[in-house]
């Protein structure tokens, strides 16, 4: 009797599941991505010209996020994220080869050159910027057409530490200076393939000035007068809560 895989299909960032959120079991084939080695739970693509089984839809990952547990969450993520990988590899950096799977490692190998391609995650901050016992520094994007405000984010540049990218992402997008930085904990993020930092600042100078390019709304908000904020299963939330927490806690 063939065992079955747990199956984790995706059209791009779109998740194959049943009206139940629950994933499909299905014959491992050859071209599949073991989420783990030598486990029972793959990955696959969804080509477009494929149709949608019976009784299954697809559903962003996004959405899922608030619907499942961290831990069916993270593992979802490694599947989108090592199928974007082999996506974006299929020919080597160095040469222009036509790359193959090493058949025991998560690389992508150039039979030409022998350079190997393994997956990459792109690390972000996010900080949440405190100022005085009971404001926090809430920010809408200006690519952001809903009233949610956020936490300022963004990519760690080459070169720097990750205390300096909060400096300097705090600096550029809304003119504070801050203190007393301290992490706090992380979320891989597959959107594509990031890796969320949490950090907690506090305001230490400066007039709120917006880089408008990338921010159209920032205010310091009352604990208990806060606007619209990330939903539920984000890192935005939970570092929040947390912090709105602690605070009721001292």
């Amino acid at each position: 009797m063939t065992q079955l895989s747990l199956a984790y299909i995706f059209q791009h960032q779109k998740l194959l599941v049943d009206q139940n959120l629950q994933l499909p079991q299905v014959e491992k084939l050859a071209s599949d991505l073991p989420i783990h080695h030598n486990d029972h739970v793959i990955a696959r693509d969804l080509l477009e010209n494929e149709s949608i089984p019976e009784g299954y839809q697809l559903v962003p990952i996004r959405e899922l996020i608030q619907s499942w547990s961290s831990s069916d969450f993270l593992q979802a993520s490694r599947a989108v994220q090592l199928l974007e990988w082999r996506r974006n590899h299929k020919f080597c950096s160095h040469c222009g080869h036509a790359t193959e799977i090493h058949p025991k490692e998560y690389a992508m190998v150039c039979p030409s050159c022998a350079y190997h391609q393994y997956p990459r995650v792109q690390p972000c901050i996010i900080t949440i910027i405190t100022k005085g016992n009971d404001e926090i520094l809430l920010a809408k994007s200006a690519h952001n057409k809903s009233n949610m405000h956020g936490l300022i984010a963004g990519f760690v540049e080459v070169g720097e530490t990750l205390e300096e990218a909060v400096q300097r992402e705090a600096f550029e997008e809304v003119g504070l200076k801050l203190k007393n930085i301290r992490y706090m904990s992380s979320q891989p993020w597959p959107f594509p393939s990031n890796l969320m930092i949490a950090f907690h600042a506090e305001y230490d100078s400066g007039d709120i000035q917006l880089q408008l390019e990338e921010i159209s709304e920032a205010a310091f908000f009352k604990f208990d007068q806060l606007p619209e904020i990330p939903f539920k299963g984000s890192i935005a939330h939970s570092m929040i809560m947390q912090i709105i927490d602690n605070k009721k806690a001292s």
